[in-house]
């Protein structure tokens, strides 16, 4: 039956909430009344949405539309989830949801948008259930249109796989289903062994070709995988080897496709290398005509071989063969002769010339064999913006690591620039100068000559054996760096190139941004690709003129943290509505340049390279080098248009300034238009000293070009006259001041070995008339020219005109290859003594930094004198008097005289006689040759045990190793009883055989020789097993050679040791808590605490006895862990290490804490220093400082690290600021950070972390007390082991309706504020607690800090709780409905109320549950009867406001008898109208209306039919609807029906109770 003619539903209601109302009629009030009822009663409810999915395969896979209007319209997909899909699935019959997708994946609308942020519980029946905003309000486009996948499409037949945007199925975008979300595959890593799997689990054949860059249009939705790795053999591309789910470092501009076999389409031809030893060296071969054939080598050279290494992810190219030099191979040859540049990237992208006659011979096969073989030899540069600079990372083991830059230097950096075809090597910068890395280090202490073709080609420690940290990470910077990239994006018609009309380099043209939804966040990204700092407008494009015609981009949907404008969303390429004019404009902060603190740079070679200088206060001043690399130094070159940086040196390189220092702690983005918009200190405020002034080197000064460097008219290329290329042509040095420090240099640039001999005159003739380059000044040690300090270009000022010339030693004559330039004097024979060379007329010693066995091999060759036996220090064959000619020689031991080792410059040297370098060799005919010593350790009876056999020395292998062996050699060497017997290279790898294996002493042997082992030479070891000892003789360490210094107590301090009769310090290179656990264990003083490094318990006098400590912590004494010799050292006293230990409560030991959170694993970080808890200031403060906070308190992982004081303002000190942790240390006291008590901090930036612990309760917990029962009564919390109270501020039914969902005590009946239950006497913990309504638990809503409040407990906060049985109430045996016994209804049976302390307060309250009037009485005892004498609620307290009796407080809520009186009563006034003389009388009328009601609506049924039209005319309009009810208890037995609209106190509950059941 349908609605009646004269209801129309009100537009003011919600959809399916209609009030009627009455626009026809003409009868009295009660045939309205009766007519809109029945029209209500009879109206049918609403029909739901029309929902379809378009533009898919089937009706259940699609772009989602909706029909609103009339008219179909799309869902934008903001918040569009799983939830939202799995109605759609189910209002269309089309089964469960598959995917969900965004970004219009199956097109874009035409119409309207009509939905938008659609929020579904995925319960609901239909689409029209969920929430959302109003019809057709919306911040979308078209791009972001949403869809849905079903399990009833065609979809579900694809499985987990497809390929998009293709020409078919075969072909296109790879995309993979995880989450019921398609997300693409980043394209790092892919190549066509992922293809072939792609396309095997796809039944689409053989792989084609594994295109990268988007070659298919990008994606929309997530990327879910990075670093793909397949073997090609696998059956589905998800048991490849890839990153984590959606954890990768890309954008979809690099989203990987696939093209199959089986599609059909025509790829670039395919190539390989066959016959070689990888598949990057080899014969070539392309697939041609469905076969394989060989390529030609008519023509064939360098840059054919560049394109094809290109193409096969080979590196660079090393060589080209021809005449077949990898074999003839298939008969077949391809008919087309090659011509590439050497820039194209595939070889069918080079130009093709038929054969004249269509052949070739087949003994002219071409060959390639490329630089990089696949796997372990894979480098790159990262963390900069272009690939030829940034922090080195090697590929091994199926990992990216970094690099440590120990030893790290331009010989090293120049073998990574040639390996990536990146040019020549600028600068070698260590330090993490381009961010730190996050994953293994993989290499260190990297020794390459500069000749190696990979870096995994340099000698190095073994892969991952390092003791570096990520703050060591090398870099390097290649010259190919500072070419200028084309630009793809401009400001244009501005004042500057940082503001004006935003243009975009497409298909070789510029073009315009639409400025449809153009705002501050796509501007934001704009300012920070040119480097312009930060947006200051976005004004209208009239402002910049007219632009080009072509508008590239339209609909840019940016977030503002991409790096680059193509990263954002937009509309494909070109596709735009805009009107012409209507551009997208920028003005940055870069723009402003008056505004920016002028820089300069000074004492440099020229206005781009030198110390940095800011301008502050009308003075110039320095910058600290604290924290200061690449990104800064990009900031100062870009504000001195001086192009990009080269290098970023610290420790004042172009000497030391003079004013104040202005800046430290720079820390740019690098983005920034001006060193004065990167977050720094204050001004002034530093703890730097002198000689820590920053310096940049900018491309600008021209000084890269001093890596084109040659030697001419000399007789080799190793000695000449020295020239430099600049500016298109060849230029002198001029001899001025030229010595053999600089000489040293240049030949160590050239590769050509020490400098032999240096002059400034025309020995290399005249030259040419220009001299480039003036006033050079090296040290030696530089690695090239540029390092040095120079003067150029074009100077005018050499004063002697004379050109600066060097003879290397690889030009002179082979005087150091002879013995007669080499001996060993003071020995027992001429093989045996103190090694000394001659140089300059003079014989002169060595020194024995670094001196090794190696090193003796070399002499021993040399002098040809045998094997090197030994290759003692410390002048053991007497001081010698003459020069120290070499110091720091570091030979291989393969090399055939010592002059092919590397050294320092001769005569270079920090040394003294004491430490002049020995050799004996097995030539020298010395009998008492030691058979068995102990090496690497701290003293003759600790190291690794090494055995002599057939003139060389050897290791033991680990395997069977124990105490019984170790005894054997403890007594064979004199040295005590044997303490343990370490394995596993405790001391180090040893570098010769392995000479035993499998050693079983019985422990009674006196000589080792004499325990049973395999045959000499016989194991199945590496160096990684060798074998140690650790005796207890008595030079070795005890508690007497070992002390804590300058702390508070013997158990914490400064690491002090005894050793030659001295007492000297511990240096803290690679110092961590594993050596200080054994210093404490060494002491007696417990546990280690922290190991603080920088001297933290001030400077030591004495020497630096000990220098890279390593110790497992497992060792008994610091003697047993590995070290480098005694006195060996690079540091100073500002390094000495130092520890705490555990030792007694009076230790002053660092502690830690977080506080004001909802546990004790989340909260304000608080550390406990000089008796006092203070603060740590969030300057710098990451998820690296917050990992070490969750480590050192056992808390599980860090999740997040919060700024701003999140979790409330501390009170006490701020005790740290700066704060930089790696993230692996121990305890937050080993980070870096300023000193104690040193900040430019408020406590509004105190920090924050929240740690994952799984074995915290995260929930607080909750309670009510002193109500009626467990869902009512006075809100308690539980903090800090204590419950407390919750202040009334901002206290709602909303926060109530949590507290009820928490305890399971169904919705909120009240939230009653000022102490209504009592006051409470434990602490406030809450304070403005604001939840939604829909959190699960209090501690979910947005919450004060723990204990942050402005309360006393008269505002303690309560709830009432409807309960899982709520209190029902009725009166009995009284007049009427409003007056009687009161009564509740408990476990199905109803009780009286007690009457002690029942006043007419309590009565009010009784009446308005009741729907009753005000209450005129209180009637106690047997006025009404006495129905039983069980009694519920004794001792009932009411403030007469209440709107529920389960709101007042009780001191009984059970059962029982009534200790103190009878049954309570009430007398209410009745409702107006509502007297029980009227009551027959409105029985009777109310049948009247009923009958009236039939007999005219059947009366006015035929008028209508009759006169429809003429009746319309009449009547108006009236407003009958359904009125709503109050809610009431649901045992308020009378509710009396209220017609009159009226503002119910109780509407907001009613709601609140609406939507539960809705849930």
């Amino acid at each position: 039956m349908g609605m009646p003619g004269c209801l129309r539903p009100s537009p003011s209601y919600p959809w399916g909430r209609n009030r009627p109302t009455c626009t026809r009629a003409k009868s009295a009030g009660i045939l309205l009344l009766m007519a809109c009822l029945w029209g209500f009663a009879s109206s049918a409810p609403p029909h739901p949405l029309q929902v379809r999915l378009v533009n898919g395969p089937s009706n259940c896979s699609g772009r989602i539309e909706v029909l609103h209007n009339e008219t179909w319209g799309t869902v934008c997909d903001d918040s569009w989830g799983f939830s939202e899909g799995q109605v759609v699935c189910r209002q269309l019959g089309c089964g469960a949801v598959l995917s969900i997708s965004h970004g219009a994946r199956y097109g874009e609308g035409t119409g309207q948008i009509w939905l938008d942020e659609v929020n579904c519980t995925g319960t609901e029946a239909d689409l029209s259930e969920c929430q959302a905003r109003p019809w057709g309000e919306h911040n979308c486009h078209h791009v972001e249109d949403a869809s849905v996948e079903c399990s009833d499409s065609s979809i579900s037949e694809l499985g987990l796989l497809q390929l998009l945007n293709g020409p078919n199925r075969c072909a296109g975008r790879v995309e993979v289903l995880h989450n019921h979300m398609w997300g693409t595959i980043c394209d790092d890593g892919w190549d066509l062994a992922d293809a072939a799997v792609v396309c095997r689990q796809l039944g689409c054949g053989t792989a084609l070709s594994a295109t990268s860059g988007a070659h298919f249009g990008r994606g929309h939705d997530t990327i879910w995988l990075d670093e793909v790795n397949c073997t090609g053999t696998e059956a589905t591309i998800f048991e490849c080897k890839a990153s984590a789910w959606g954890d990768n470092n890309c954008f979809h501009g690099e989203d990987a496709g696939v093209v199959c076999s089986a599609s059909k389409v025509f790829v670039t031809a395919q190539v390989r290398l066959m016959n070689g030893s990888s598949h990057c060296d080899g014969r070539v071969e392309v697939f041609h005509n469905d076969t394989w054939v060989a390529v030609c080598d008519d023509g064939w050279d360098f840059a054919e071989a560049r394109v094809v290494c290109r193409q096969l992810g080979c590196g660079t190219a090393l060589a080209a063969p021809g005449r077949s030099h990898f074999g003839e191979g298939p008969g077949q040859m391809w008919p087309d002769s090659v011509n590439c540049m050497g820039t194209e990237t595939a070889l069918t992208a080079c130009q093709m010339r038929p054969w004249e006659n269509n052949t070739c011979h087949r003994g002219r096969v071409a060959g390639v064999v490329c630089s990089v073989n696949p796997g372990d030899n894979q480098i790159r540069l990262v963390n900069y913006g272009s690939r030829c600079a940034g922090r080195v990372e090697v590929f091994h083991n199926n990992h990216w690591g970094t690099v440590c830059d120990d030893g790290w230097d331009l010989l090293d950096a120049s073998v990574v620039c040639r390996q990536l075809d990146c040019g020549m090597a600028l600068s070698a910068p260590g330090g993490a100068q381009f961010g730190r890395g996050t994953n293994v280090i993989w290499l260190d202490e990297t020794n390459c000559t500069g000749f190696e073709t990979t870096l995994s080609d340099c000698k190095a420690k073994p892969w991952g054996i390092n003791n570096c940290y990520h703050g060591e990470d090398a870099g390097v910077v290649c010259s190919d760096s500072i070419i200028p990239e084309t630009a793809h994006l401009r400001l244009t018609n501005g004042s500057n190139h940082c503001d004006g009309r935003v243009e975009v380099f497409h298909n070789d043209e510029w073009g315009t941004v639409c400025d449809h939804g153009w705002d501050k966040r796509d501007a934001e990204v704009v300012c920070r690709q040119l480097g312009c700092g930060t947006v200051l407008s976005t004004s209208s494009a009239a402002h910049f003129n007219a632009g080009p015609l072509r508008t590239w981009l339209d609909n840019m949907s940016c977030t503002g943290t991409e790096t680059a404008l193509n990263k954002c969303r937009a509309r494909p390429w070109g596709e735009s509505s805009c009107s012409h004019g209507k551009y997208a404009t920028v003005v940055c902060s870069g723009s402003a340049v008056s505004s920016f603190s002028p820089v300069r740079l000074v004492d440099g070679p020229g206005r781009c390279a030198g110390r940095v200088e800011v301008l502050h206060d009308k003075q110039w001043g320095t910058v600290c080098d604290d924290s200061w690399d690449f990104l800064d130094a990009r900031v100062v070159c870009r504000q001195l248009d001086c192009g990009v940086v080269i290098s970023a040196p610290w420790r004042a390189h172009f000497g030391q300034g003079q004013g104040p220092i202005w800046l430290n702690e720079v820390n740019c983005t690098g983005t920034e238009a001006a060193l004065s918009e990167c977050k720094a200190k204050d001004w002034g405020f530093h703890g730097c000293e002198l000689g820590e002034d920053a310096s940049v080197v900018c491309s600008g000064s021209g000084i890269s070009d001093l890596a084109s460097l040659r030697l001419v008219n000399g007789s080799t290329e190793c000695a000449g006259r020295v020239e430099v290329f600049h500016d298109q042509r060849w230029g002198a040095v001029c001899g001025d001041g030229w010595d053999l420090a600089e000489g040293h240099v240049v030949c160590r640039q050239l590769g050509c070995g020490p400098a032999r001999s240096v002059t400034h005159s025309f020995q290399f003739g005249e030259g040419p008339s220009l001299i480039w380059v003036d006033a050079v000044e090296c040290t030696g040690l530089e690695g090239a020219l540029f390092e040095c300090k120079v003067k150029l270009w074009g100077a005018q000022s050499c004063k002697s005109n004379r050109y600066a010339s060097v003879t290397c030693s690889m030009a002179a004559d082979s005087e150091l290859g002879s013995s007669e330039v080499l001996r060993l004097v003071n020995g027992p024979h001429s093989c045996s003594g103190r090694v000394e060379v001659f140089h300059n007329q003079q014989w002169g010693t060595v020194c024995d930094d670094s001196w090794d066995l190696n090193d003796a091999k070399v002499v021993c060759k040399q002098l040809d004198c045998g094997t090197a036996i030994s290759a003692p220090g410390s002048s053991l064959f007497g001081q010698g008097s003459g020069p120290i000619w070499l110091d720091g020689v570091s030979c291989l031991g393969t090399e055939a005289t010592l002059s092919e080792c590397p050294a320092k410059p001769l005569g270079q040297h920090g040394c003294n006689h004491v430490e002049d370098a020995s050799v004996t060799c097995s030539g020298s005919g010395i009998s008492s040759i030691p058979k068995l010593r102990l090496v690497d350790g701290l003293n003759e009876c600790a190291g690794r045990v090494e055995v002599f056999y057939n003139h060389e020395w050897g290791t033991v292998c680990d395997d069977s190793w124990d105490m019984n062996d170790a005894m054997v050699v403890c007594r064979q060497l004199g040295c005590g009883m044997a303490l343990s017997a370490p394995g596993s290279a405790r001391f180090g790898w040893g570098s010769n055989r392995i000479w035993l294996d499998d050693v079983s002493c019985t422990g009674t042997e006196t000589d080792f020789s004499e325990c049973k082992a395999k045959s000499w030479g016989i194991h199945n070891c590496h160096h990684g097993e060798d074998a140690g000892v650790v005796c207890s003789d008595p030079r070795s360490s005890s508690t007497a050679d070992l002390r804590l210094v300058n702390g508070p107590n013997p158990c914490s301090g400064r690491v002090e040791v005894f050793h030659d009769q001295q007492w000297g310090t511990v240096c803290d290179d690679s110092w961590d808590l594993n050596d200080a656990k054994v210093v404490c264990k060494q002491l007696g003083c417990g546990t280690a605490i922290s190991a603080p490094s920088r001297a933290y318990f001030g400077q030591g006098q004495d020497p630096i006895w000990l220098d890279r400590v390593a110790c497992i912590g497992t060792e008994t004494a610091l003697s047993e862990c590995r070290t480098k010799p005694w006195g060996q050292h690079s540091c100073s006293h500002v390094e000495d290490a130092s520890v705490v230990c555990s030792d007694s409560v009076t230790t002053n030991v660092t502690t830690l804490r977080l506080v004001n959170g909802p546990h004790r694993c989340a909260g304000r970080v608080e550390i406990f220093h000089n008796q006092q808890w203070g603060t740590v200031c969030d300057d710098g403060w990451n998820l690296n400082d917050a990992t070490v906070v969750c480590r050192q308190l056992g808390c599980g992982r860090a999740e997040s690290a919060f700024l701003g004081a999140h979790f409330g303002q501390g009170s006490g000190p701020i005790w740290l600021d700066d704060v930089s942790c790696v993230g692996t240390e121990d305890a937050l006291s080993q980070c870096r950070a300023r000193p104690w008590g040193q900040n430019n901090c408020n406590h509004r930036e105190d920090a924050g972390v929240v740690c994952s612990d799984s074995n915290v309760t995260v929930e607080a917990q909750v309670r009510l007390v002193k109500g009626p029962n467990r869902c009512a009564g006075r809100v308690e919390v539980l903090h800090n082991q204590q419950w407390g109270t919750v202040c009334d501020d901002n206290w709602d039914l909303k926060s109530a309706k949590v507290v009820c969902k928490q305890l399971g005590c169904g919705t909120a009946v009240s939230a009653p504020s000022g102490a209504h239950f009592g006051q409470g006497s434990d602490p406030i913990w809450l304070d403005d607690v604001d939840c939604k309504g829909t959190e699960a638990s209090l501690s979910q809503c947005h919450l004060k800090g723990w204990g942050l409040h402005n309360c006393n407990h008269e505002e303690d906060a309560g709830v009432v709780c409807s309960g899982t049985y709520p209190l029902q109430l009725r009166v009995k045996d009284g007049p009427g409905p409003c007056a009687g016994r009161v009564e509740v209804l408990y476990n199905a049976t109803w009780h009286s109320v007690c009457d002690t302390s029942w006043s007419l307060l309590e009565a009010e309250v009784v009446c308005r549950q009741l729907g009753c009037g005000p209450a005129q009485s209180a009637p106690i005892g047997a006025q009404f009867g006495q129905e039983n004498s069980r009694h519920l609620l004794e001792g009932l307290n009411c403030r007469g406001t209440e709107s529920f009796l389960l709101e007042c407080q009780q001191s009984k809520t059970g059962l029982g008898l009534c200790r103190h009186g009878s049954a309570a009563g009430v007398v209410c006034t009745e409702p107006k109208g509502s007297s029980q003389s009227c009551s027959v009388l409105i029985a009777l009328l109310a049948l009247t209306m009923m009958l009236s009601g039939v007999l005219l609506w059947l009366y006015l049924k035929r008028r209508c039919i009759r006169t429809a039209g003429q009746a319309s005319d009449h009547g108006h309009r009236m407003d009958l609807g359904t009125s709503v009810m109050p809610f009431h208890s649901v045992g308020a037995i009378y509710l009396p029906a209220k017609t009159e609209s009226h503002e119910d106190p109780n509407d907001e509950m009613a709601q609140l109770m609406k939507e539960d059941v809705a849930l």
